[in-house]
């Protein structure tokens, strides 16, 4: 399989060198292993131009079959090495901004103490992206609000209060509580979050509709906008701490919540470090912020 490995990192990275780098082989070994596929396979796969490396068009129509077959060998390592116990594993998982930045260092910490030698790879996204990774077995598992994914298990972890985000003199700053009517008579910047989204939900059960002037996928972002006068928000009180913003955060009135979980197909087909995690997850989610 490391040919097909070699192969995916190449056409991810564009380039023959960069791939190489991840691998840890050299550029002329990838070059060697993807022209031996190639003769295997009978079709050429990738072309070179200035732009970098892509797949040609009889690549690009085989190249989903080729990415199946590595979801699948990883699998088979992964059951192996259920059957050995976990001693090493990779945990491909899905996640948001503020998970990343404020639960999983504290999660991976602990839980490498006890197996120091499980891999994470993370793949950041959003309420859809990630379920979709799930589906197509991209990342064994992901945090996303239950109501992004009605077809996957999810199990709640902890609730969160969304907070309103406002410039540090705006009109509303001093407020204890900010109505969502008076957000809905200022630009509103949205945070894309796929197809699902509390503030807009919020909204909408008590029959609002924001001014939406923007829609951003990164929560920094949206608070540098605002420092800068350009509308509100609506942010996670969680991704919301340790900031250096000149802005205002306050809670809602009417209170706007939401609930992460960690989301899974099926929990039999699971690698055991991914089952191990969310485990260690369940045990320890009383001290997550």
């Amino acid at each position: 399989m490391n040919r097909y490995i070699a192969l995916q990192k190449t056409i991810e990275q564009g380039s023959f060198t960069k791939a190489a780098e991840i691998l840890g082989y050299t550029q002329s070994s990838v070059s060697q292993m993807i022209a031996s596929l190639e003769n295997e396979l009978g079709i050429k796969l990738l072309t070179r131009s200035r732009a970098g490396v892509k797949l040609t068009l009889e690549g690009a129509e085989l190249y989903p079959f080729i990415e199946r077959g590595i979801i699948s060998y990883r699998s088979i390592i992964e059951k192996s090495n259920e059957i050995k116990g976990l001693e090493t594993g990779i945990i491909r998982v899905g996640t948001i901004s503020s998970i990343t930045c404020h639960w999983m260092p504290t999660l991976i910490k602990g839980f490498q103490k006890k197996y120091p030698n499980v891999q994470f790879l993370f793949h950041q996204g959003d309420y859809t992206l990630i379920p979709e990774w799930i589906r197509t077995g991209a990342i064994d598992f992901g945090f996303i609000t239950p109501h992004a994914a009605a077809d996957l298990n999810v199990i709640p972890i902890k609730n969160g209060e969304m907070l309103a985000v406002l410039p540090e003199n705006h009109r509303l700053a001093k407020r204890e509580r900010v109505p969502l009517e008076e957000l809905t008579k200022e630009p509103f910047i949205l945070l894309e979050e796929g197809r699902y989204s509390e503030p807009l939900e919020a909204f909408k059960s008590i029959g609002l509709k924001p001014d939406i002037k923007y829609t951003i996928h990164d929560d920094y972002a949206i608070m540098t906008m605002v420092e800068a006068g350009l509308g509100v928000s609506m942010l996670a009180e969680l991704v919301l701490r340790r900031i250096s913003f000149n802005i205002k955060c306050l809670p809602t009135d009417p209170p706007v919540y939401r609930t992460l979980g960690v989301a899974y197909k099926d929990k039999e087909s699971l690698p055991i470090a991914s089952k191990y995690f969310i485990k260690y997850l369940k045990e320890n989610k009383d001290i997550l912020p």
